[in-house]
């Protein structure tokens, strides 16, 4: 994946028009885009629009963010949307490890009840919402087969920490959010799954979220969310290797293939050794995982 769509989903003709948005995943909102009035509506709605879409093929990818498991709205999301048969559940305000068992063990439950093969539902934990998931994510090795990767965000950690905003004067990030940032993107390399780079929430600036998507990339997130359908295709092309990225890749991966057991090789009068093959064989990897690519 490299572009996730939030859509809320008490918006019959939001999650219609998204589907032509050319986001690789979207998020069927029940958290914070629905209205404490609108969740029971919400949960109607996502669950119409599964049911509805019978045969996925071509269609982007369908998460439901539901509500946190602290809420005690989460037991009720998961029961209206999984006969649905959604591709995966995004958690909010997750911490990594005791949260992703639990919602986990609530999958397997409702698979079971519903005829889903076991494991089959993803899960996508939003890691950085509150102080106490931040701090969890120190020391994180341990996955799960059912993450499908680990996402950040601000807006909620600065209303945990009671902060006047998460940007300074030049817009760069302030310090606990380059903390947050940063350890989502070890953590996840830790558990070896895909870092996802939180929201751009100024969805008519198109110009800085392209820098913020492509600086995202250079540090080693894979993909973005969205909140505005405007914004999908700058991260898509952000997060897209270039012919010529991917033509250095396929050189690098056949120069090892050609010396097998060397430890270093020379390619275009530069030295390479196994993290350049390891960097190759990542980006190749996500450009074949990439939905609708050759």
């Amino acid at each position: 994946m490299r572009s996730l769509l939030f859509v809320p989903a008490d918006a019959p003709r939001k999650l219609e028009k998204a589907l032509g948005s050319g986001a690789d995943a979207l998020i069927l909102d029940l958290e914070d885009s629905v209205a404490a009035s609108g969740k029971e509506t919400a949960r109607r709605h996502a669950a119409a629009f599964l049911t509805g879409l019978g045969d996925r093929g071509g269609t982007p990818l369908l998460y439901l963010r539901v509500n946190g498991l602290a809420t005690g709205l989460a037991d009720d999301d998961l029961a209206a949307v999984m006969p649905g048969r959604p591709d995966g559940i995004v958690l909010p305000k997750a911490m990594l490890g005791r949260d992703v068992d639990a919602l986990a063990a609530r999958l397997a439950v409702h698979e079971a009840e519903v005829g889903i093969a076991d494991g089959a539902t993803r899960i996508l934990p939003i890691v950085t919402e509150t102080a106490r998931a931040v701090l969890a994510l120190f020391g994180a090795t341990r996955g799960s087969a059912r993450l499908s990767g680990l996402a950040w965000g601000a807006e909620d950690l600065s209303a945990d920490l009671g902060a006047e905003t998460n940007r300074d004067g030049s817009g760069a990030w302030t310090g606990p959010y380059r903390l947050a940032r940063d350890l989502t993107l070890l953590a996840a390399a830790a558990v070896a799954v895909d870092a996802i780079d939180t929201v751009h929430v100024a969805y008519r600036d198109l110009d800085s979220l392209d820098r913020a998507c492509r600086e995202a990339r250079r540090d080693g997130f894979s993909a973005k969310m969205a909140i505005h359908p405007a914004q999908v295709p700058v991260i898509n092309a952000a997060f897209s290797p270039t012919q010529a990225e991917l033509a250095e890749a396929r050189a690098v991966v056949a120069a090892f293939a050609a010396a097998p057991g060397a430890g270093a090789i020379g390619l275009a009068g530069e030295m390479l050794d196994r993290p350049h093959l390891r960097r190759a064989e990542r980006l190749l990897a996500r450009r074949a995982r990439a939905p609708g690519r050759p």
